[in-house]
């Protein structure tokens, strides 16, 4: 959210999410306001380098462009102190000189001439060569061309390349030479230097604009070079275009307002898979070991100070290798040992019921989508007033009209709900069965138990929460807005009544705090809803093979607005490029006119022969990838680069066990008789370019197994000083042959058997070491490699 924005009058709203100038995400517009809540998340994998993550402030305009108030910045460097906490940044003033994005190669070389008099100068050689990344400006690519100065205290001579039509990755190669005054008192010398006053004053200065032709030229950034650094030799490299000096330095001291943001940022270098194998293995068998909290996946939650931070990989992991069901009831099986009442289970945040949290999240997408999207985008786009509260009425509301209302909503998100038993996963079933058995197990007397064990998971932690926050879920792709959030919570808070098991009583009427939602909820009371409660919770956690409806539904995986080429055409045009409306299942990939119309066109999933990225000197335009099948290539622009990247890996992941996949393919496009790559003039001619690598085949679970050990490899490394404290807390039992009976660092540990959690930690520490080492010698291989000015690596800032 954000507070005290200006101007100070009431304003439309909204923040995009930036890496560096190129805008990767949107927030919904918040109307009227001066302090908007946005309350919205994003989660995205970085497909790219880049400097800054940037949010934009802008201020909605009907009839003009969207005016810019203030921005947030944080560089790349800079991430690693932010992460994982809720800060507060003051808005900067959103100056162009500093809005800078690209790298520039060049090459740098101080000549030494003998002039007519035999005299001896030095000639100052500069090859820009080209840049990559540029920006786009109002959409589209830019107009490029650099500036060459040599700038000194008492000079600044400067030359200008020939201006590129539009692209971002322009091929300068151009040569400019520049002379540099020397003393007349010097004759010609066999070593020749530079006065050392002189050089330490000079600076090659390549400044990139956009041609504005009728308007203003944009500046793209600048890099400075000191020409002392080229006494010895020439010198080539890339470098990262930066914002100019005084960028960020405006005159106004006015405040701006501020934003709230929490980041979360990781960077994991990932090791080739058989680095993990012992890792992975000791986790992977944490199911096995007795008791259960002396396995590595315990520790690892034991040792981490948020237990979110060890679920989230930790549950990925065990689904990928399809342990995670067992892992679950031995983790719940302790649990219920805690638990003294029946009426309590599982209502707290233990490992296990963060377990399960995170698997109805990654398992249960669909799932939620096919139950609830139709009805939440019914009282999205058409709400009803439903306010009950007698302090919340509006004048003029009646408020048994609303109840009317809200009865009506929450009879149909019920229905949905519990007529979806068929379409719940089956892993989803069977951690429920799981559960329930062990409830029963563990309170054998009482017979609600084995019900309020999977209800307190599928109504309260699942659907309960997908209705008060769609967004979170992608049922809705915004956060509503106030009054249909309010009416969401309270359709959730009937919902979490109505799943929870037992008998629709006077006693089920205490839950509520409020007097208005127990006179609402009295309407409900009938022996049905019971009933119909029972039969969905003995539905979903059972083992049984449901009934195959028909056909199998189709897997929706993704969808979304893009461009894409008209097929067949040969002219480069705007025209050509038209906006459609893309959808993947795990059928067959679509586009449409607009969402929810009838197909234009169709390609069976099991047609598809290759994805890969298109050259952006195809059509001059960026993030752009094709879908080779049967007939002409799909030619298709994506928005940003993380959708690009979404959409090919979604697209790789369902067609990776097509038996007819491509092994090559045309990086560029087939214009004027002629493919761009390899000029080969046939269009039925064979790729010049190998495919990429296939990607995990699964269709529902977007999981890397190997950068998930990596992640649990980082957080077991990060808290290597616990799992020290723990080795010694085992230690100090097994010595003294009992509980320890006095508060120490380590009292907040479960160690239930010593000597087993002891064997773990030493195993665990071990394979720590040598991973460490694996990643030392990468590091060393990767910093030899890719050095300092190479593409891969380039300047950020002066060379010194």
């Amino acid at each position: 959210d954000a507070k005290h924005l200006v101007p100070n009058k009431m304003r439309d709203f909204f923040c995009t999410i930036n890496l560096d100038q190129e805008e990767v995400f949107r927030t919904q517009v918040v109307e009227k306001s001066l302090s908007p809540y946005f309350g919205e998340e994003f989660y995205f994998e970085i497909p790219r380098t880049f400097q800054w993550l940037s949010f934009y402030i802008y201020d909605k305009s009907v009839l003009q462009k969207d005016l810019r108030i203030g921005k947030v910045s944080i560089k790349k460097e800079d991430l690693c102190n932010y992460t994982g906490k809720e800060n507060w940044f003051m808005l900067q003033p959103v100056d162009s000189n500093s809005e800078v994005q690209g790298k520039v190669h060049l090459e740098l070389k101080l000549n030494e001439l003998i002039t007519d008099n035999g005299s001896v100068c030095q000639q100052l050689v500069v090859h820009i060569k080209e840049c990559h990344g540029l920006p786009l400006i109002n959409g589209q690519n830019c107009d490029p061309y650099a500036t060459v100065s040599l700038v000194g205290p008492s000079r600044n001579d400067q030359k200008k390349t020939k201006v590129k039509k539009k692209t971002s990755n322009p091929q300068f190669n151009e040569t400019f030479y520049f002379e540099v005054t020397r003393s007349s008192s010097y004759t010609k010398k066999s070593q020749f230097q530079v006065e050392e006053e002189d050089i330490e004053k000079l600076e090659v200065r390549v400044d990139l604009w956009n041609n504005g032709n009728l308007v203003q030229d944009v500046f793209l950034g600048e890099i400075k070079v000191p020409v002392k650094v080229l006494r010895n030799d020439s010198f080539q490299a890339w470098y990262l275009l930066q914002p100019r000096e005084n960028g960020n330095k405006s005159s106004k001291t006015d405040d701006l307002g501020s934003l709230r943001l929490n980041i979360c940022y990781t960077e994991d270098c990932v090791l080739p898979s058989e680095y993990y194998t012992s890792l992975r293995n000791l986790l992977l068998k944490s199911s096995d070991v007795q008791p259960i909290s002396a396995s590595a996946a315990y520790i690892l939650s034991e040792v981490c100070r948020d237990k979110y931070d060890a679920v989230l990989p930790l549950v990925r992991l065990l689904l990928h290798h399809h342990k995670l069901v067992p892992f679950v009831a031995a983790v719940a099986e302790l649990d219920l040992k805690d638990t003294q009442e029946a009426n309590t289970i599982f209502r707290g945040n233990s490992l296990a019921t963060r377990c399960v949290d995170e698997m109805m999240k990654i398992v249960g997408k669909h799932y939620l989508k096919v139950t609830l999207k139709p009805v939440i985008d019914e009282i999205c786009e058409s709400p009803k007033p439903c306010e009950i509260d007698p302090i919340k009425l509006r004048e003029g509301d009646n408020v048994e009209i609303n109840m009317e209302n809200l009865r009506y909503y929450v009879d149909k998100v019920f229905r949905e709900i519990v007529r979806s038993s068929i379409s719940c996963p089956t892993l989803m079933c069977d951690v429920f069965y799981s559960l329930r058995h062990l409830a029963a197990k563990r309170f054998p007397n009482d017979p609600h138990v084995q019900y309020s064990a999977v209800s307190s998971f599928v109504f309260l932690r699942f659907f309960a929460v997908a209705v008060v926050s769609p967004h979170t879920f992608h049922l809705r792709p915004h956060h509503p807005d106030a009054q249909t959030s309010r009416t969401l919570t309270l359709i959730s808070k009937a919902i979490q009544t109505l799943g929870s098991w037992g008998s629709l009583t006077k006693s089920k009427l205490s839950s509520f705090k409020e007097t208005f939602m127990c006179e609402f909820f009295k309407t409900f009371q009938e022996e049905n809803f019971t009933e119909s409660v029972k039969k969905f919770l003995d539905d979903v956690s059972s083992t049984e093979s449901k009934e195959p409806s028909g056909v199998s539904e189709p897997v929706h995986l993704k969808e979304g607005e893009m461009y894409k080429r008209a097929q067949g055409r040969t002219r480069i045009g705007k025209k050509n490029f038209k906006k459609r409306w893309f959808c993947l299942t795990s059928r067959e990939f679509t586009y449409h006119k607009q969402q929810d119309k009838e197909p234009i066109f169709t390609i069976p999933i099991k047609n598809i022969l290759a994805v890969e990225k298109l050259d952006e000197s195809s059509f001059n335009k960026k993030n752009m990838f094709q879908v080779l099948h049967g007939e002409k290539p799909l030619y298709i622009q994506a928005n940003n680069c993380v959708e690009a990247s979404e959409w090919i890996e979604a697209l790789c992941r369902v067609t990776r066990c097509n038996q007819k996949r491509l092994s090559f393919y045309h990086p560029s496009a087939f214009l004027n008789g002629s493919w761009l790559c390899c000029k080969a003039t046939a269009e039925s001619s064979e790729g010049c370019a190998r495919c990429t690598a296939d990607v995990p085949a699964d269709t529902q679970i977007e999981i890397d197994g190997d950068r998930e050990t990596e992640r649990i490899y980082s957080l077991f490394t990060i808290n290597r000083s616990k799992l020290q404290k723990l080795e010694e807390a085992c230690g100090s039992i097994a010595v003294y042959q009992g509980p320890r009976k006095e508060p120490d660092d380590y009292s907040n540990f479960t160690i239930e058997d010593s000597v087993a959690t002891f064997h773990t930690l030493q195993q665990i520490i071990d394979i720590l070491e040598k991973l460490s080492e694996s990643h030392e010698k990468y590091q060393k291989k990767r910093s030899s490699s890719a050095k300092y000015g190479s593409e891969e690596n380039p300047i950020v800032g002066k060379v010194s």
